[in-house]
C-alpha cells in the first residue's frame, strides 16, 4: 500500500474523497483547456470561451442586435457590403467561421463585431467613407477583432460577459429600469478595447485589404476621416459610436502608416473603387429614419405611430427602437419616452401604478387627466436609479391609438421643483399627428451635388434642410 497524505478534521483522520480528487482533476483539465492558441499570434492564452461558444454567443446576440437596432432595408447595399466582408474574411486566419455582415439601420457612426464572426456596420458611417478601400478597411478592422479573439478575451475578463458599458442605445443609466434590452447579450458591442488590440486590428485590417488587392491606405484614410469628424462634432456624447469605442483615430494613423507603406511597396495593383462605393451609397438615409421616429430640432415625431412631443430646447435627444431619452445640457436631468404594455381591461391608473411599481418606484400622487384630447394619468413617483441614486419622477401614461406611452422626467429630489415645469411642458406637448403631417415627414438621403462658384459649406448644408452641419459636411 503506497503512502498517501491525510488531513485531520476534528478527531477523525480523513483521506481525500474520490469526488474531491475528481473535482480537482476536472478543474485542472478545464484550466488546461482554457489555454487556447490565438489564431493570429500563435501564442497560448487564457480564455473561458471556446470557438463553439464564441459562435453560439454571436448567434444569440445577433438576434438581439437585429431586433434592437434594425436591419437597413436595401438588399443591393447589403449584398455589396457582405461580398466585401466575406472576401476579406476568407483571407483571414479564421476563414471557416460562419461570417455574417449586416448593415444596421442606425444613424450613429459605428462598426462593431461580436464573437464568432458577426460583423455590423451602421448606415450612419457610410457617408463618411471616401471609397470602397475605406469600407474594406472598416470591415477588415472588425474582422481583425474577431480573428485575434479580442471580444472573447474581453468576455473572459468581464467574468461571463456582463460589460460595464451597459445596454445598447441608452443615453443615460436612468433609462435602464424601464428598458427591455438585454445588457448581457448586447454589452459586448461596446467593449472598449485596449490600445494594443486596436493597433493589432488596424494592422490586420490593412493586411487583409492588401491581400484582397484593396489599397491598404483605406485603413489610415478611414481613421483620418473619423478623427476629423470627431473634431468637427466637438463632442462624443450620445449613443455609443465608433469614435467613443475606438479611441484616438488620428494617433493611430501614424502608427499604421509604416505598415501601409510596407504593404504598398513594389505593388501597383491596388484599387480604391470610389465610383462603385458612391453608386452603392447614393440615396442611403442620413440621420433618423422616419420609420423609427425623427428628431427635428427639439421635437420628436413618429410618423407610423402618429404622435409628436416637444422636448426642452437645446436638450440632447437620443432615439433607439426601444425608447427616446433627452438630457439637459450639463445637468443630470432627463426625460424618457417609450411605449408600455397595455393589458386588456385596465384603467390608465392601473397601467401607470403597475408599471412604476415594477420599475421600483413608489407613488406619491397622481390624477387622471386629458392631454390634447388623449386620456392620461399623471403622477409623481420616488425611486432609485443606478448611477443617479434617489430620484423623483413626474411621469405620464398617455393612451393613444390603443397604446399607452410613458413620458417621464427624472431628477434628484432636491432639483425636482426646478425641473418640474420642463417635465410638465414636455408631457403636455404630446399630441397626435394627422395623416397629412405624418406623410409630409421625409428622410434625408445622400445625394451628389456638383459644387459651383460661390458655394460655401454653410450654403451647401442649408440644402439638406438641417440634416447636416457645415462642419460635418466639410469632413
Amino acid at each position: 500500500m503506497s503512502p498517501r497524505r491525510v488531513r485531520r478534521c476534528g478527531r477523525r483522520w480523513l483521506a481525500p474523497s474520490a469526488l474531491v480528487v475528481r473535482a480537482i482533476l476536472l478543474l485542472l483539465l478545464a484550466l488546461v483547456a482554457a489555454c487556447a492558441t490565438n489564431p493570429v499570434t500563435g501564442e497560448r492564452e487564457f480564455t473561458l470561451m471556446s470557438e463553439s461558444q464564441e459562435i453560439a454567443l454571436g448567434r444569440e446576440s445577433d438576434a438581439q442586435v437585429r431586433a434592437e437596432m434594425g436591419v437597413y432595408n436595401d438588399p443591393a447595399l447589403a449584398k455589396y457590403v457582405s461580398d466585401i466582408g466575406l472576401r476579406l474574411a476568407k483571407l483571414s486566419e479564421r476563414p471557416n467561421l460562419p461570417w455574417q455582415f449586416t448593415v444596421v439601420d442606425q444613424p450613429a457612426i459605428n462598426a462593431f463585431a461580436l464573437p464568432g464572426g458577426f460583423i455590423y456596420i451602421t448606415r450612419g458611417i457610410l457617408p463618411f467613407l471616401e471609397n470602397e478601400a475605406e469600407l474594406a478597411g472598416v470591415l477588415g478592422h472588425e474582422i481583425g477583432h474577431v480573428t485575434a479573439r479580442h471580444s472573447a478575451r474581453q468576455y473572459t475578463r468581464t467574468l461571463g460577459g456582463v460589460a460595464a458599458l451597459g445596454a445598447l442605445g441608452v443615453l443615460v443609466p436612468a433609462a435602464r429600469p424601464f428598458s427591455q434590452i438585454s445588457e448581457q447579450a448586447l454589452g459586448l458591442l461596446f467593449l472598449k478595447y485596449g490600445r494594443s488590440d486596436e493597433l493589432q486590428a488596424d494592422q490586420l485590417g490593412a493586411r487583409y485589404e492588401a491581400d484582397g488587392a484593396w489599397d491598404p491606405a483605406g485603413v489610415s484614410g478611414m481613421l483620418s476621416t473619423l478623427g476629423l469628424l470627431d473634431d468637427a462634432n466637438g463632442s462624443r456624447k450620445g449613443i455609443p459610436n465608433w469614435l467613443s469605442t475606438h479611441p484616438d483615430p488620428l494617433v493611430r494613423v501614424s502608427q499604421i502608416e509604416p505598415l501601409v507603406a510596407k504593404l504598398k511597396s513594389g505593388r501597383s495593383d491596388f484599387v480604391t473603387n470610389r465610383e462603385i462605393l458612391e453608386q452603392r451609397v447614393d440615396g442611403v438615409i442620413v440621420g433618423d429614419n422616419p420609420e423609427q421616429g425623427v428628431t427635428r430640432g427639439s421635437t420628436f415625431l413618429h410618423p407610423p405611430l402618429r404622435f409628436r412631443i416637444d422636448f426642452p430646447a437645446k436638450w440632447e435627444i437620443a432615439n433607439s427602437p426601444q425608447q427616446v431619452v433627452a438630457k439637459a445640457p450639463d445637468a443630470e436631468v432627463f426625460l424618457l419616452l417609450q411605449a408600455v404594455s397595455t393589458p386588456q381591461g385596465q384603467t390608465g391608473r392601473d397601467v401607470a401604478l403597475s408599471h412604476m411599481q415594477a420599475a421600483g418606484f413608489r407613488s406619491q400622487s397622481g390624477d387622471r387627466t386629458t392631454i390634447n384630447g388623449l386620456d392620461a394619468f399623471v403622477g409623481v413617483y420616488q425611486g432609485q436609479i443606478e448611477g443617479l441614486g434617489e430620484v423623483t419622477s413626474r411621469a405620464a401614461h398617455i393612451l393613444h391609438r390603443g397604446q399607452y406611452y410613458f413620458v417621464a422626467g427624472l431628477v434628484a429630489p432636491a432639483m425636482f421643483e426646478q425641473a418640474d415645469s420642463s417635465f410638465m411642458a414636455a408631457i403636455r406637448s404630446f399630441r397626435p399627428l394627422t395623416d397629412a403631417e405624418a406623410q409630409a415627414i421625409r428622410p434625408a438621403r445622400i445625394d451628389f451635388y456638383t459644387g459651383r462658384g460661390g458655394d460655401t459649406w454653410g450654403s451647401l448644408a442649408e440644402r439638406s434642410g438641417g440634416a447636416i452641419r457645415p462642419s460635418t459636411l466639410a469632413v
